[in-house]
């Protein structure tokens, strides 16, 4: 059987963020391109933040998800296109909302609307009724926030 990049994206799927384990890197957004030569693939990602803690391990896991499938795989971590948080797929949100991070509105409103920051939807109730507490949560990419509704703080994970 010929495997395809189809099939590369599939086994990409077990490849889990480290931060947030119900969330893989083809829905974070951060695989950016896979090509298949024979056994020899190619993977592209962009990590979130330059400096992410989490690269070499997500690098590792990359590699041992292919090469337990007989291919030979080089990784490259490009910053020719940044991550944004809009590469964050519909599945991933979704993934998000159930871990219980509130999921980052799409960044193309962050400059018409700078109350979409201040009001995040509660991921528990879904009430708006909702506070910024502070811009620095427990990683780079998290905000923490209150919600009056449930009474109840919660994460963010930041629009970019």
């Amino acid at each position: 059987m010929e495997i395809t990049t189809n099939d590369i994206y599939q086994w990409l799927e077990e490849v889990k963020d480290p931060e947030i384990p119900v969330l893989s890197l083809v829905d974070l957004g951060v695989i950016t391109d896979v090509k298949l030569n024979g056994k020899n693939v190619f993977v592209e990602m962009t990590p979130t933040f330059v400096g992410c803690p989490a690269l070499d391990m997500m690098k590792g896991d990359i590699v041992e998800v292919l090469e337990k499938r007989g291919l030979k795989v080089d990784i490259e971590v490009s910053f020719r296109k940044p991550w944004t948080s809009d590469s964050i797929s519909e599945k991933g949100k979704a993934a998000l909302k159930t871990f219980g991070l509130a999921p980052p509105p799409s960044a193309q409103n962050l400059f018409t609307d700078i109350d979409i920051l201040e009001h995040v939807p509660c991921p528990r109730c879904n009430g708006t009724d909702t506070e910024l507490k502070n811009p620095f949560g427990p990683t780079l990419c998290r905000s923490i926030h209150y919600c009056n509704t449930c009474k109840e703080a919660f994460e963010q994970f930041k629009p970019l």
